[in-house]
């Protein structure tokens, strides 16, 4: 039996549901097809948002042949094959999903056949075709963003769904809670619609049947792609603009895709990078939280996760130490260097050792000759415990220059 998202599959732009900003009076993928005119294309955006649909529908409305290819699935003679079908047809189209994915021998195959306009490539990809595709490929073709469909996009294309189930019974609640549990993907709209009305006896479909069938919302998150860093990204700049409330959302994102190595990872790296030397004490803290999940796993692990992004959040702020590395580190590859001073060498006996000093310092060259005034670490005044650092720096800084 066909399903209802392959049913209700648009043969035509017009069809589309969402995508405004490409399709539509004046809009860019509507006047390719109006001018009678194809390119080569990747479309990228999250699942169930249209990317194949829009791409047969414009095939389907310009009448052009063409075939559909997965770059994972499809060996490289079903991609012979197709090159031998271009020839034949002295145009083709190959709509091919997973494009991310495609293997130096298939690109190899397609390139000269993209150059020379044989082949028209629409690629689609749930990835970021800037980090992901080969750059062979991504120059010859043009880039589509496709952005997530909104509530009002699902609800209007699951009243075009409910037509085609005779006698169904469903209520303004049940819709809506369909879209709700969607997450803005429409084929899981269609398919949770689709199992709820031939699962029911009765043929009424309503938020409780719903919910003996799917009760958890979808949201885009695969561990191996975009969606998954995407959300990592969002849990980092959350804590570092101290948005307590995006930062534990985004937390709960990853708990509840069950990640708890990446938020470990990325709790450290920002107690590091973005806490710092305003709040030191926030690494043996985040380790301690790691070392309290891991005897506890989930869903216990939850509480000391909560009580530390809470603290990362609203700790102050400071990248000065790492920056100050950072800066170090750009001497270091452009050459900016020099000699190590030759009092500081192994067994010198002109070294001065500064525990035989008042305040244990004692005025010395450390920099080589050729940097010896250059300054990498500038002190940020975000906490106290910085602020106290800074007055140490300085004075420590003005008697290492008295009588220069």
């Amino acid at each position: 039996m066909e399903p209802l998202a392959h049913i209700l599959r648009p043969t035509k732009l017009d069809d589309i549901v969402g995508q405004k900003h490409l399709i539509g009076k004046d809009k860019i993928l509507t006047n390719l097809v109006k001018n009678k005119k194809l390119f080569s294309m990747i479309l990228y955006g999250k699942p169930g948002i249209g990317k194949t649909s829009i791409a047969t529908a414009i095939v389907n409305e310009l009448g052009y042949k063409y075939i559909l290819l997965n770059a994972v699935i499809n060996n490289k003679k079903d991609f012979d094959d197709a090159i031998a079908e271009a020839k034949y047809n002295n145009e083709y189209i190959i709509i091919m999903d997973e494009i991310h994915r495609l293997n130096k021998d298939k690109q190899d195959l397609l390139l000269p056949y993209l150059e020379n306009g044989l082949i028209t490539l629409i690629g689609m990809t749930t990835s970021n075709p800037y980090h992901k595709i080969n750059p062979a490929i991504r120059s010859r073709c043009q880039i589509f963003e496709l952005k997530e469909l909104n509530d009002e996009d699902i609800k209007e294309a699951l009243q075009k769904g409910i037509k085609y189930l005779e006698n169904i019974q469903i209520d303004d609640e049940a819709i809506n809670y369909i879209v709700k549990l969607s997450g803005g993907d429409l084929r899981f709209a269609y398919n949770l619609l689709e199992v709820a009305y031939y699962s029911s006896s009765d043929k009424i479909v309503n938020v409780e049947h719903i919910k003996k069938i799917n009760s958890k919302p979808v949201f885009f998150h695969d561990k191996n792609e975009d969606g998954h860093y995407d959300v990592l990204s969002a849990f980092q700049k959350s804590i570092r603009g101290s948005d307590v409330n995006a930062s534990l959302h985004y937390l709960a994102r990853l708990i509840e895709a069950e990640d708890l190595d990446s938020i470990y990872r990325r709790m450290t790296v920002i107690a590091y990078e973005d806490i710092g030397l305003a709040n030191p004490s926030m690494g043996p803290k985040v380790d301690a939280c790691i070392n309290a999940c891991e005897r506890l796993g989930l869903p216990e692990a939850r509480i000391p996760l909560a009580t530390v992004v809470v603290e990362l959040a609203l700790s102050p702020k400071s990248n000065s130490a790492h920056i100050a590395l950072d800066n170090a580190l750009s001497d270091i590859r452009n050459g900016n260097t020099g000699n190590v001073p030759d009092h500081i060498k192994t067994n010198s006996k002109d070294y001065k050792y500064p525990h035989d000093y008042p305040n244990a310092f004692v005025k010395q060259q450390y920099l080589p000759d050729k940097i010896r005034n250059r300054k990498y670490y500038i002190p940020k005044t975000t906490s106290k415990y910085e602020t106290t650092l800074k007055s140490i720096y300085e004075k420590l800084e003005k008697l290492q220059n008295e009588n220069d």
